[in-house]
């Protein structure tokens, strides 16, 4: 309330659209922000605008054909999108997977982690002014998309993880490959930290800049790096141990501010922390089989030729008719890159699922949006959404 020549005036807030189209966002999203001059007021994002029923197409294909689906969710680290469905098939078919296999899975899967960082960081740099880091990642990010087509002829959606184990193997070239990029991959990750880490612009753009707390966290269902940032060391690759993760050591990079800045310095350290885990994958790879390789499914210790042309019509039916899955209901989820990615299938007996339902962390970590940014100006909403680490295919499904 203002008096202008005697008047009493009342003073709104207005409002503005940010958005439907902004390359903060990494995608399709529309706020509508409540301001008070440059101060964010209120937040409120309207997503849908990418939304393509993907749940509702894959219950309308066999199990196998809803695999590639998987792939275009988060498009920006698809490989461990495919996991989390192919851990739910496994779970449903009591599968155990040879060592190879699992292997070749955490290898490609930290691969994934690192190209899904790198993207993070150096676009969300890149929402702030800084062109350098980008150039400088996507450099990286082109040796890797090499590894993805050369274990399974695709840049983008490999479709590489299946239930059962993995497409095909890899060759001895590519694992040496792999070592020579993981040994310069260090010094790469600290010419980033050089230009953005000490750089006086940077931290004041992102320390004490969209900050969360352990309680709201928790409170919204935040997880991974978003949630690591307020000092809570949850990961579910030592929290539930899929694959052999158990094998490997390697440490879970946690802050205490829970602020944008922590949320990079993590992503940064998990990088670090994947190359360890590559290093060993390579080390500790076993001679074995890539896949399940009883394709009746079903355990039997016979081996006589009555079984194996069992084992050839049963793989036809699999991938022709698909194989059918009892009634139950079971949820798997795993730490994507993003934080975690959940499957929730309903299955009635037949070929196809009665329900699936994906978690996308993405999603509950949109819903933050409007607490964090809350008391800021718009061009820190810009800083914020780029530590959330969001792409709309999860989130609008």
């Amino acid at each position: 309330m203002v008096k202008e020549n005697n008047k009493s005036l009342t003073l709104n807030n207005y409002y503005l659209n940010f958005g439907p189209q902004h390359p903060a966002a990494h995608g399709v999203l529309r706020l509508v922000l409540e301001l008070n001059g440059e101060i964010v007021v209120r937040c409120d994002p309207h997503i849908g605008l990418l939304h393509r029923g993907t749940e509702k197409l894959i219950e309308h294909k066999t199990f196998l054909q809803a695999l590639p689906y998987f792939d275009r969710l988060d498009y920006v680290s698809t490989m461990a999108q495919e996991h989390c469905y192919a851990l739910v098939i496994e779970n449903a078919l009591k599968l155990e997977l040879p060592s190879r296999a699992m292997t070749l899975r955490v290898l490609f899967l930290e691969i994934t982690r690192i190209l899904n960082h790198l993207m993070a960081i150096t676009t969300h740099a890149l929402d702030l002014g800084a062109l350098t880091p980008f150039l400088w990642a996507f450099e990286e990010r082109e040796k890797m998309m090499e590894f993805y087509e050369r274990v399974s002829g695709a840049r983008l959606h490999s479709a590489y993880i299946r239930p059962g184990g993995v497409a095909q193997d890899v060759t001895a070239e590519l694992l040496n490959d792999i070592s020579i990029f993981a040994k310069q991959f260090t010094m790469r990750i600290d010419e980033l930290e050089e230009v953005l880490s000490a750089n006086s612009i940077w931290k004041q753009r992102l320390i004490e800049v969209g900050v969360l707390s352990v309680d709201d966290a928790l409170d919204h269902g935040i997880t991974g790096v978003m949630l690591r940032s307020t000092g809570l060391p949850w990961d579910l690759r030592v929290a539930t141990t899929y694959e052999n993760y158990d094998n490997f050591e390697f440490n879970i990079p946690v802050a205490r501010h829970g602020d944008s800045y922590d949320r990079y310095l993590i992503r940064v350290n998990e990088m670090r922390e994947s190359i360890k885990i590559i290093t060993q994958c390579l080390d500790s790879i076993e001679d074995t089989a890539i896949k399940v390789e009883n394709n009746k499914i079903i355990s039997t210790n016979r081996s006589d030729m009555k079984l194996l042309m069992e084992n050839l019509i049963h793989h036809f039916k699999y991938y022709s008719e698909c194989f059918h899955i009892a009634a139950d209901s079971r949820y798997i989820a795993v730490e994507a890159p993003k934080g975690e990615t959940g499957v929730f299938l309903q299955t009635n007996g037949t070929n196809k699922a009665v329900r699936c339902h994906i978690k996308s962390p993405g999603f509950l970590h949109l819903q933050a949006l409007d607490f964090m940014s809350s008391g800021h100006a718009i061009a820190d909403l810009v800083a914020i959404i780029g530590t959330q680490d969001l792409v709309f295919g999860e989130i609008d499904r």
